[in-house]
């Protein structure tokens, strides 16, 4: 059997509250003219000069590259910061031969802050006459004279090799050589040569002793090994021979193992 219940004559059942109060219509209509201003706003900072980019900073990169990325960007001078296209200056950043990332920061009203990562040199390749500096990821940075930046170590080509400006060369070549001479930035000894041949990866030291990798994988390992070995060398040693980490070998006209 169902109930109803019956209201006293006349009493209302109480209204229906609602969880918040609904604005008033003067409330509504402020808050869509804000939003109109503030769209006004934005369209007219985008078409004039009011925050126009005067100024370029460029930040986290030495000299050289500071200055590639100033002429990268120098057609943004004038471009609302408003109306900048982070996307393509982003691809931009990245495109550069110096450059491995690059981010951006508006600074209003008139200057634009760019950060980058800048590549790091580890070598020279040597294809013939011809002479490039490449980065630890086996970029190619930029054309060098042959015998110019003496400190970084010569990696031999063939001829054959595509080199271009601010590409990759072939990882059969130099770049797992440029990669592993980036995990050898603190080995004691210097490196004048590096070279990949069938027979594995191989360093030639500033001393004239060969440092023979095998395979260029577990370098890091490998140099570790190299780096405690290199003390404990016999006079006369014309090679020392890490492809086995597990057994390290050095000898000259007589192979002799190390312990």
């Amino acid at each position: 059997m169902s109930r109803t219940t019956t209201l006293p004559r006349g009493r209302r059942r109480p209204a229906r509250r609602l969880p918040f109060p609904l604005p008033s219509p003067r409330s509504l209509g402020l808050g869509l003219g804000l939003v109109v201003l503030a769209a006004s706003l934005y369209a007219v900072g985008r078409t004039t000069s009011a925050f126009a980019v005067r100024d370029v900073e460029v930040t986290g990169a030495p000299p050289a590259v500071r200055r590639q990325v100033a002429r990268a960007v120098a057609t943004l001078r004038g471009t609302s910061l408003l109306a900048l296209n982070g996307a393509a200056l982003t691809k931009t950043l990245e495109a550069l031969p110096g450059v491995v990332t690059g981010g951006y920061d508006r600074s209003f009203p008139h200057t634009l802050r760019i950060e980058v990562v800048p590549e790091t040199p580890v070598a020279v390749v040597r294809q013939g006459a011809k002479a490039w500096v490449v980065s630890a990821r086996g970029r190619v940075i930029a054309t060098t004279p042959p015998h110019a930046q003496p400190s970084l170590t010569r990696i031999w080509i063939p001829r054959t090799t595509p080199v271009v400006v601010g590409g990759f060369l072939p990882a059969s070549h130099a770049t797992a050589i440029a990669r592993a001479l980036s995990l050898a930035a603190r080995f004691p000894a210097y490196i004048t040569q590096a070279a990949l041949r069938r027979d594995g990866l191989s360093f030639r030291l500033r001393n004239g002793l060969e440092l023979r990798l095998g395979e260029p994988t577990d370098v890091r390992l490998k140099l570790a090994i190299a780096r405690r070995a290199l003390g404990r060398l016999p006079f006369g040693t014309t090679y020392l021979d890490v492809a086995v980490p597990g057994r390290p070998v050095a000898g000259n006209s007589q192979v002799s193992g190390i312990g």
